[in-house]
């Protein structure tokens, strides 16, 4: 059985399907919502005129404020394409990169099929024993209390490109869990009820309702000592997006492991110079990926104890702008030898907004070097005093 990094080496000739959900770029974002209700799609390709136009997903979906009765045009991204004989490694990528689910498959100039995360993961499913959810999860999450309303969870998937949030109770044990879907499920139930002269359900009161009302409970659930391999076999077998890490059996959330965070761990790289993987990457301007890697390593290099093996760099465009020049925010985040470092900031520009990210994270690695040193130090006198 080939090594997962042998795997990722493959293409994706023999994983990509041929099978996928498909509209006309004039069709109504009403028509598109029932569609992804009926059939849950991971993604759904526009055509115009039996051209391709782009992808729509779900989360567009729900944190679009565009009526019903607009055409699915005025929401549809142009998602990366990808070609038929290109590497697992590279397409995992690009998914990640682009926060995709679903990518257009090209042979030539003609749509030939859809890769998904789902395609992918399966491939190396058995594969994926070597690693375990301590090693790839996630452990800043964003989480909500039983009575946040609809609204306020709506904005924090928005705010955060996120598709799913623990919800937790006031002793911060897991209850439930409100995903982009079961907001999307909640609102269709409430148009068709509206339809039928039931007046109720109007947009304010749908956003007021708390998510306890709608929340999936129980909640599948992993711990850190389980192997990604089994975590991933239950998200596909459950359909499940990712699944709440937890500690012991008390439920305390400790963090989460996604179909993303494993799609991550496959573009991992042995190569000498550290592997960066830019979310959002259409946000940069003046940036390269070259550039970050580069200003990342100057920093890690402050602390010569601490490899970086990884560093994910995520930028998220807000609506305020100052002469045209939207606002960003950036996280960055580094997968170390030593440990997990973190930082985020904002600005105007994407470059503004690295900046300002990497002088906070500058600041953190020089406080993790000099609390190693001082441990260097009190070790030192401690083994002093032990000769004595």
């Amino acid at each position: 059985m080939p090594r997962v990094e042998e795997l990722v080496e493959m293409d994706i000739a023999d994983i990509a399907t041929r099978e996928f959900a498909e509209v006309d770029a004039d069709k109504r974002l009403g028509k598109v919502r029932s569609l992804f209700e009926r059939e849950n799609p991971k993604g759904i390709v526009v055509t115009d005129d039996g051209e391709y136009e782009g992808i729509v997903n779900q989360r567009q979906l729900v944190q679009s404020h565009i009526k019903d009765g607009a055409k699915v045009r005025s929401l549809v991204r142009s998602a990366p394409r990808v070609r038929r004989h290109d590497g697992v490694r590279e397409v995992a990528r690009v998914l990640v990169e682009s926060g995709a689910k679903i990518a257009p498959v090209f042979e030539g100039d003609n749509l030939w099929g859809v890769i998904t995360e789902d395609d992918i993961l399966e491939a190396v499913l058995e594969n994926l024993d070597a690693l375990t959810v301590n090693e790839i999860y996630t452990e800043d999450v964003v989480s909500v209390n039983d009575d946040t309303n609809i609204g306020r969870a709506i904005n924090l998937l928005r705010e955060n490109s996120i598709s799913r949030i623990p919800v937790v109770d006031d002793n911060g044990r897991l209850t439930g869990m409100v995903t982009t879907h079961d907001i999307a499920d909640f609102a269709i139930r409430d148009m068709e009820r509206q339809q039928k002269g039931d007046r109720s359900g109007d947009r304010d009161r749908i956003l007021d309702i708390p998510v306890s009302n709608i929340m999936n409970s129980p909640v599948e659930t992993t711990s850190t000592g389980e192997s990604v391999a089994d975590a991933v076999d239950r998200m596909l077998e459950y359909d499940y997006a990712g699944l709440v890490v937890t500690i012991d059996d008390d439920r305390y959330v400790a963090g989460i492991i996604t179909k993303t965070d494993v799609l991550r761990a496959l573009t991992y790289t042995e190569e000498e110079h550290m592997d960066v993987q830019i979310t959002n990457i259409h946000l940069l301007d003046t940036l390269s990926r070259e550039e970050i890697r580069k200003r990342i390593g100057e920093v890690s290099d402050k602390y010569k104890k601490m490899q970086v093996h990884h560093a994910h760099v995520r930028f998220q465009k807000h609506k305020e702008r100052m002469r045209g020049t939207p606002l960003i925010q950036c996280q960055i985040r580094l997968r170390t030898n030593k440990q997990q470092v973190a930082a985020s900031g904002e600005g105007y520009g994407a470059d503004t907004a690295f900046r300002v990210a990497l002088d906070k994270l500058e600041r953190r690695v020089l406080e993790l070097k000099g609390v190693r040193a001082d441990e260097e130090y009190r070790g030192h006198l401690l083994r002093k005093l032990g000769e004595l």
